[in-house]
């Protein structure tokens, strides 16, 4: 079969071409690493490495959160530590101001150290994060959560938002604790209602318990303990509710039996003289900031302190000392719970980038030995053809005539 000399030309002409093209890609693969540049050359290959890299990428995505996560759990933790460390050394400066012997500037001292470890713990409650937002104020990070009011009292103007990093696909864990939770929503170490004692009591006793037994028959109201003189060398109990209405008597009343109204059951320690009284108030929590504030005013006062009603009223500020404490503990164990929970969710994105990275390495990676070979092969091809032709197209009849 005799080939023209344009077919010749033509088909060698494409040879050159296409062995070119194949150096080019084999000089691309060199270059870049990777075994494909484009979904063309293996569109199998091409959609799992790119499934994969997208993987990658909100993996990486899980591992920022999470270390935003972990950083503000972990400034929520050793601030709430700090806190704890705080409210048990002042429940110690209580403990030692109620000693007898102490003089009046004495105790001055330790109302004055107080006060100042009052102002600290403030400070940890209105700890700011690196970006200067409030670390204790739920969703309101932008306003300062704690202030007291013109009455003295404890203010939380934040709210209960726990704001959350996404760490895993439909998993969010809240990197906050909000304020309120931590200082302010203690339970009442008496149950549910607290304790107004005064000043002119003269019996020994104190209220141990003050709960609502039956929420059915509960009627919430400030209720009025007064003791009445028996005639027979005892008491006699009346309990009347805001409007001085009737709502429990009790002849011969012994401290040792609980004395149950409105489906409240109050349980009294110790022996009340008559003429003494009392009043409670609904009171479920109770702010750590509050209990302070009262110990400072029951210390400052040298009259009241060593009085029966001063020691009925440090019977419950230690009460509620420790229910803060435990509040402070339980925020705290929140949070060590979501760093032990991020913890266990970095190791599985950790193996998860492994894996992909494995995978990712086996479809795109250039194995260069093998392209090195290859391209070296490609282009003796294209000198071998390019030679050939350059020979063949310079050949001319007349050479052998």
């Amino acid at each position: 079969m005799r080939i023209s000399t344009a077919q010749m030309f033509s088909q060698t002409t494409t040879s050159i071409l296409q062995k070119q093209t194949a150096a080019a890609k084999s000089l691309d693969q060199l270059s870049s690493g990777k075994k494909i540049s484009s979904s063309g050359e293996d569109p199998v290959a091409a959609l799992a490495i790119d499934n994969l890299t997208q993987q990658q990428a909100l993996t990486d995505q899980f591992m920022r959160n999470i270390d935003y996560a972990t950083n503000h759990l972990n400034m929520a933790e050793s601030q709430l530590g700090n806190a704890g460390n705080l409210v048990t050394s002042m429940r110690e400066q209580v403990l030692r101001a109620v000693n007898g012997t102490l003089a009046s500037g004495e105790r001055q001292m330790i109302a004055d150290e107080l006060q100042g470890s009052l102002e600290e713990l403030l400070k940890v409650a209105n700890t700011q994060d690196e970006s200067g937002n409030y670390l204790f104020a739920g969703f309101q990070v932008e306003s300062q959560p704690f202030a007291f009011d013109a009455a003295g009292a404890m203010v939380y103007q934040g709210d209960d938002g726990i704001r959350q990093a996404i760490v895993a696909s439909n998993v969010g864990l809240g990197i906050n604790i909000p304020g309120d939770m931590a200082f302010m929503k203690g339970p009442n170490g008496l149950g549910d209602y607290g304790v107004n004692y005064l000043a002119s009591q003269a019996g020994d006793f104190r209220v141990l318990s003050a709960a609502v037994t039956n929420s059915t028959t509960h009627v919430p109201d400030i209720y009025t303990f007064n003791f009445i003189d028996n005639g027979a060398g005892g008491v006699n109990l009346e309990v009347r509710d805001s409007s001085s209405a009737l709502v429990a008597n009790v002849n011969n009343f012994n401290a040792s039996v609980p004395v149950a109204f409105n489906g409240i059951e109050v349980q009294l320690d110790g022996k009340p003289l008559a003429g003494d009284s009392f009043s409670m108030s609904p009171q479920s929590e109770i702010s750590i900031f509050d209990t302070v504030t009262q110990a400072i005013s029951l210390i400052n006062d040298d009259t009241l302190i060593n009085s029966p009603a001063g020691k009925a009223q440090l019977a419950q500020l230690l009460n509620n000392f420790d229910s803060g404490l435990e509040q402070l503990a339980s925020a705290r164990a929140i949070a060590g719970n979501n760093l032990k929970s991020l913890e266990n969710y970095t190791g599985r994105h950790e193996e998860e980038q492994v894996v992909n990275s494995s995978a990712l390495s086996i479809l795109q990676d250039l194995d260069y030995a093998s392209a090195i070979s290859e391209f070296e092969k490609q282009q003796l091809a294209l000198n071998a053809v390019s030679n050939v032709f350059g020979k063949v197209s310079s050949t001319s009849l007349f050479d052998y005539i």
